[in-house]
């Protein structure tokens, strides 16, 4: 079956079959339908000439309240993930801002090394090319650190901030060992079906048949004619995570913050390079999550339990409902 036809299956809840074949997927996505249109912001990244997708969503116009939210992917995942946050939004009468950051989904996937300060500047370019001065953020795993860069760069353009399930909440370079690029697009390339089904299926606390298009997406990539340049783009934003750690400036964080994450979750860069005894001491989030929480100088945490990684997918009605009332408060 083709992705675009399985994407659309999964989001009406029609998916029956297990086995099926993947068609190979290009790397901007090409074919693979978003729910709401995707437009392209051009812009130049350490040189190169790049496109960033995203999607801008206008509010229920019945309950427009003026205000924008930006909502900020993970490294596995691309924006259209978060369509049932958008519905949820929009209903609520907020603006929303949805980028496939450069590297990942439709947007542009440059052979450069990528910075979470990059990113920062990137979506302070997308949100300013829409007339945007103030916005909250909604970010989930590597998007948390992004985000967190965000609102160190750019304080005055941030309101209110929400991490979900945040990676970075502990230096990964402490414990796992450093890997070249060369290494890591190796076992990219390297990296099978199989693989790419247990990596996913450990987010998530319960599986649901409509989290298939996810690693389906990694899968399809590499069937595509440029499987180095997924590859390598996947070893940039590997390194991105693991060399420029946040953890040590969170109290520097102004905004208000709410913090999210799954009681099941232990993702963390790196727990396939190391041996299980270390691994054990990896993405402890129960732990990480308040520690984070007490060094954030204004945040609510709230701990989801027998959720893992991507709350928003898990349990969505509870993400969205916790979501809504944080972004009501004065």
């Amino acid at each position: 079956m083709h992705l675009r036809g399985l994407y659309t299956l999964i989001f009406l809840g029609c998916l029956h079959a297990a086995a099926y074949a993947l068609e190979p997927l290009g790397t901007g996505m090409e074919g693979f339908e978003y729910s709401y249109p995707v437009r392209m912001l051009s812009l130049t990244m350490e040189g190169a000439p790049v496109r960033l997708a995203y999607m801008d969503v206008s509010p229920s116009p019945q309950q427009t309240n003026g205000r924008t939210v930006v909502l900020l992917h993970g490294r596995n995942f691309f924006g259209a993930y978060w369509k049932q946050t958008i519905e949820a939004l929009q209903a609520a009468g907020y603006r929303v801002i949805v980028p496939d950051q450069i590297g990942f989904g439709k947007s542009s996937k440059p052979d450069v090394p990528h910075s979470f300060q990059l990113h920062a500047m990137n979506l302070r370019s997308l949100v300013g090319a829409l007339g945007v001065e103030k916005v909250h953020v909604v970010a989930h795993s590597i998007g948390g650190m992004m985000a967190i860069r965000f609102a160190l760069m750019y304080p005055e353009m941030v309101d209110k901030l929400v991490l979900e399930s945040p990676i970075g909440l502990e230096d990964y370079r402490i414990l796992v060992p450093y890997a070249t690029r060369e290494q890591l697009t190796r076992e990219h390339l390297e990296t099978t079906r199989e693989a790419f089904d247990k990596q996913f299926h450990a987010f998530f606390a319960h599986w649901q048949p409509e989290f298939q298009v996810f690693p389906d997406v990694q899968a399809a990539w590499l069937l595509s004619s440029e499987p180095y340049r997924i590859a390598r783009t996947a070893a940039h934003t590997w390194l991105m995570a693991y060399e420029q750690p946040v953890v040590y400036e969170l109290g520097l964080v102004r905004p208000r913050t709410l913090l999210t994450c799954g009681d099941q979750d232990h993702s963390a860069i790196g727990r396939n390079r190391v041996p299980p005894e270390v691994r054990d001491r990896l993405g402890r989030y129960t732990e990480l999550c308040p520690r984070a929480a007490a060094a954030l100088p204004r945040a609510d945490l709230v701990m989801f339990n027998g959720v893992g990684h991507v709350a928003h997918l898990e349990v969505p009605e509870r993400f969205n409902r916790l979501l809504l009332e944080f972004l009501a408060r004065p």
